[in-house]
Order: structure tokens, then sequence, then C-alpha cells
């Protein structure tokens, strides 16, 4: 018989997840009685595995073959735990550690973990499971003419909006992200109608601020709005337009490097007083040079990117600190929050201040980080990350959600992958955070969704993933395959995020694929734009979705269940992925496709989905 241990079971922890400094939390294992336990203890680590506390249990009850043993603990401090238990017998004592998702297992295995979060962290209660949108500002829409005078040469601009974006290498083999088509803020704002309809409430655009490249992650000028975007006064009209429609506005931080071609770095001359002609430049000590000035650390090692020393008095100042800085002047101007680029790249410290400074300016104001991984035990360039455990961040992108979709609709997974994962995230993470948290399909650093969802093998060449278009019935299963991967975006916890295109089946592999100019006369009569409208209304009038707490199982191969559930209200979504009918015990509907009902029962093909009113 084996030891039973759950820390997902709320017979063996209370509460589920997180704990806050000072909140009790209570802890039961269950022992065969022919172990003839003595004593069992839970030991406690630091994130660095060195002790923290030793607690013991006491022996409170018997069932069956069983004893259950019991604690009730507080953590005092922030921080990253784990722990593991040591029980002792009449005969021996053994460490019994984590095996797998749920099991236990003597002398070998993996350490529990356990996140204790200061007890002030809030994460704002506005962004909690709302709608978001992902807008690449140059290829969304264009009204009027934008005056391009100081936009930095050379460039230039479709005059076909169907243009593939360029992706070949010049002569150096470079490939310089210098053509437009134009997209614009005046055209984000024109679109503000067409969001509110599809149920956005929140907008997340990729930088706007000046740069040389297309997609502006080499900033030229942090407190400039890019010339081929428009105006400040452009972006305070898109922000009041937005906020007046009950929409809020995320801006990209992208603060660990700036562009060479910057008014900081000025590696083309063109602004002057930059730090690689200057070495007596007020930027000088913002970067860091091996030998001056040729030799700099870059970002990846891509020359147009200087990386910045973030930790810099002087550079601290300007983005964070000061009056007028980077972040509070832009936030003044109507963003609501901003996204940080890379933000395993950024010291801690350096999140840290910036978000105090957010707060102080806005204080519902959101901060998300790009993080690619389990963001609560992340390790980066050596170092434990403290998101969450030190109230760095309110949210992150969620980017384990999206594999373990993408795994589970393709058939790679069976469904207890994705339960798993679902269930792993939401105990890891703070409940704040899991309800923000950006749940995206796609974005602007992946391959559209529809694209890999295809059952096609793609080219391998560049040249030929440019224009290539899967067939129709490849087509048939991808849609199909979009639509429960949509659904279950939409239910499960976070904000789910839509990337631009997606919901008029736009096809691209990556980058620059992923980001062609949006066809709006795709969006007339288009059943998926209704679908990504219709899921996103639900968000309005079932807040389990929103904030509710949630169970994933997967009950049959290729099945799974999400079950959310707030006070006296349960939602059950189903998706069934099997070649095989699946029949459940049937609620009240509220959303479905591809399911019948009969005899209080509904019964879902392939590619089946629904979402029931269980009470």
């Amino acid at each position: 018989m084996r030891i039973l241990y759950n820390s997902k079971d709320p017979k063996h922890k209370l509460p589920f997840g997180t704990l806050t400094e000072g909140q009790k939390c209570n802890i039961s294992i269950s022992i065969p009685k022919s172990c003839q336990t003595t004593e069992v203890k839970l030991v406690l680590l630091c994130e660095d595995k060195t002790p923290a506390a030793e607690v013991f249990l006491q022996k409170a009850g018997e069932e069956g073959p069983y004893e259950h043993y019991s604690c009730e603990f507080a953590l005092s401090t922030p921080d990253l735990y784990f722990y593991y238990f040591r029980i002792t017998t009449k005969n021996e004592s053994f460490a019994l550690y984590r095996e797998g998702y749920d099991r236990t297992n003597m002398e070998a295995g993996e350490l529990w973990q356990l996140s204790c979060i200061p007890a002030d962290f809030h994460v704002p209660e506005d962004f909690r499971g709302a709608v978001m949108y992902q807008i690449f500002p140059d290829r969304f829409h264009s009204v009027g003419k934008c005056d391009l005078a100081g936009k930095l040469q050379p460039f230039f601009v479709h005059e076909d909006k169907q243009d593939t974006p360029c992706y070949l290498p010049d002569e150096r083999g470079e490939v310089l992200n210098c053509d437009f088509f134009g997209g614009n803020l005046r055209g984000i704002e024109k679109k503000l109608n067409y969001l509110r309809k599809m149920g956005v409430r929140v907008i997340y655009l990729n930088p706007i601020f000046k740069a040389w490249s297309n997609h502006r992650y080499d900033t030229a000028d942090y407190l400039k709005i890019d010339e081929m975007l428009g105006t400040e006064a452009d972006f305070r009209r898109l922000c009041r337009a937005a906020h007046k429609r009950g929409m809020k506005i995320i801006l990209d931080g992208v603060f660990s490097h700036t562009g060479s071609n910057s008014r900081y770095f000025d590696k083309e001359n063109v602004f002057g007083g930059g730090a690689y002609h200057d070495p007596t430049s007020p930027y000088r000590s913002w970067f860091e040079f091996k030998d001056y000035p040729q030799d700099y650390t870059s970002w990846w090692g891509i020359q147009t990117l200087p990386c910045v020393r973030e930790m810099d008095e002087g550079y601290l100042d300007f983005i964070i600190n000061a009056e007028d800085s980077v972040v509070a002047h832009w936030l003044r101007a109507g963003a609501d929050g901003f996204r940080l680029d890379v933000a395993d790249e950024l010291p801690d410290a350096f999140i840290a201040a910036l978000r105090k400074r957010l707060k102080e300016v806005k204080p519902d104001a959101l901060l998300i980080g790009e993080v690619w991984e389990d963001a609560s035990n992340k390790i980066s360039y050596n170092a434990r990350r403290r998101y969450f455990t030190a109230g760095e961040l309110d949210a992150v992108m969620n980017y384990p959600f999206r594999l373990a979709i993408i795994d589970y609709v393709t058939g790679k997974d069976e469904g207890r992958g994705l339960a798993e994962c679902v269930m792993t995230i939401a105990e890891n993470y703070p409940e704040g955070v899991l309800h923000t948290l950006m749940n995206m399909l796609s974005t602007h650093d992946t391959p559209r969704i529809l694209s890999l969802l295809s059952p096609e093998q793609p080219p391998e060449q560049k040249e030929q993933r440019a224009t290539f278009r899967m067939s129709e019935t490849a087509m048939e299963t991808a849609l199909l395959r979009l639509r429960a991967a949509t659904f279950l975006q939409f239910v499960l916890p976070g904000m789910p995020c839509i990337y631009y295109g997606d919901e008029i089946g736009t096809e691209g592999f990556g980058d620059p694929f992923c980001r062609s100019y949006f066809d709006w006369q795709r969006t007339k009569n288009n059943p998926l734009v209704h679908f990504f409208a219709s899921l996103a209304a639900l968000r309005k009038t079932e807040g389990a979705l929103l904030g509710g707490d949630v169970l994933v199982e997967s009950p049959a191969s290729g099945v799974i269940c999400v079950k959310r559930t707030l006070g006296d209200t349960v939602l059950c979504a189903t998706v069934n992925m099997s070649h095989e009918a699946y029949t459940q015990e049937a609620g009240k509907v509220l959303f479905g496709e591809r399911f019948a009902q009969k005899d209080g029962n509904a019964t879902l093909e392939h590619g089946g989905f629904v979402l029931q009113k269980i009470n």
C-alpha cells in the first residue's frame, strides 16, 4: 500500500496553492497502519534547499487501513519553499517524496513546492478574466497619412496590403525589417468599435516608440511615438477613446536593450551625443563596452540591439524614478500598464522598482512579464526569480497553457498532460495572478495557431513557407482544432488573448509570416469572428469564468473536463478530441458545438465541446 499525499487535494492540503505570509496551512498525510509509524514531520527547505523549518504532524484519526497525521503552520517570510516528509517507524526512518503528478515514493522523487507571497500583494481587479487583444501596430489598420519627415532611414511602405512581409536577407545576409505597411494609432482607434463587439476589454500593443525597424523592439526614443504610427496626441486620443468604451491599453516595455540607431547609443551618428561616438555622453554609463566603442554587449549577440545596464543610476532615473520618467509619462498619457519584454533578463530589483513606481502613478495599472516557463520557480542566469514571492509582477504570458492546449487538440496528449499542466500552474501561482494570466495561442513570436494546427507537414524552406497555404481538407481539420483550442482558452482561468487576425483565420508561420497585414474584408459574415465574440460574451454573464476556482481532469482518453466554481455556481466545460463519442450527464447548456442532447445526457463527437451549468 502506498502512502497517500496529494498537495492538490483539499483532503491533504488547505488552502490550495500559494500562501500569504502569516496565513495558516493545514497538511494531512495518510500512512498505512502496517507501517507502525512512530513519528512524522514535514521538512521545509528554502529555495536553495537549505533547511528552513521542521513541523511535526500529530495522529488525527484512522480510516480503514490508514492512519491520518496532520499539522498546522504558517510562514512568516515570503519566499519559495520546498518540502518533503520524514517518517519514522518501529523499524526504519525514511524520506517521502513526490512521484510524478500526485503520487508519493520513498527515498527517491521530487520535492513539493510551496510559495509564500507578501500579504500586501494584490492584482488589479479590473483585469481579472478580461478578454485581451494583441495588436502588431504596423499591420492592423491605417487611417490618413502620418508625417514621416523624422522617420529613421532607410524604410519603404508596401503599396499592397496583401504583400508578404519582407523576409529575404540582403547582400550582407541580414533581414533588415525596414518594410512597413502603414498601420497607425488612428487606424487602431477607428477599429475600437469592432474590438468592443468582439468583447475585448484589454488591448496590448507591441512597441509604439520611435524605432528604425517595423517591430520597434530597437527603441530609438522612449519618449516619442514612432512617426509611422502618429503622434503623442494620437496616442492620448486613442487611450481616451478606449477608456470611453471600457477598454484598457497595455504598452510593450522594452527595457533590457535599446536600438543601436537611437539617441542613447547612436551608432549611426544620426542624433548626436550618443554613447557610441561620445565617451562623455550622459548615456555612456548605460552600456557595457568591452573595447570602446566597437566591442559592446548586445542582446543575444545582435549588434543592432545593445544591452543596457538596467541598474545604472542614470538609466533607472530615466525609465522609472524621474518625475517625467518613461513609465510615469506614458501612464499619465493614458496607458494602463506595461508588458515587460524578456522579463527574465531584467534584474529583480529593476522590476520591483518599476512596479512600485507604476502603482504610485496609477494604482490599478497592470504589469505583465514575458516568461516562457513556469514563472513561480524560474531560474534565469543562475538566479531564482522572485516574480511572485517578492510581489514583482501582476501576471505573466502563459506559454505553458498554450503548449499544453496545442498538444491536446493535435492528439500528442490524450488529456492528462493538459490537466496536469493547468493544475500545476494553478497550484504554483498566486490566485490573483492565475486569473490575470495572458493566455494566448499565437503571438508575434510564434507561428499562427491555425498554421500550427494543420495536419499537413509545412515546407522546410522559408521561401516556400512565404506562400504556403494549407489545403481545403487540412483547413477543415485545423479549424476544428482551432475552435476546440479557443474554447479551452476562454474557459480556463486567466485573460484569453486574441492575436490580431486569428479571429478571421489568418495563416502564417514564424516571423515575419505571423505578422501580415490584417485582411479586413474577411471580417464580413465570418463565422469564426462570431465564434470568438460569442465566447467573449460568456465572460460578461458567467462570473465563474472570470475568477472561479478551477479543477481540470481527464475522465477518459482524449477528453478534458474543466470545472469552474464560484460560490454556488458550478460550470463544467468538456472537450472531446478522441475519435469516439463521449457521453456525460447534461446540465443547462450555455455554449457548445458538435454535441447532441438526449435523455438527460450530452454526447460529444470528435472535436465537440460544451459548457454547462450543473447547478
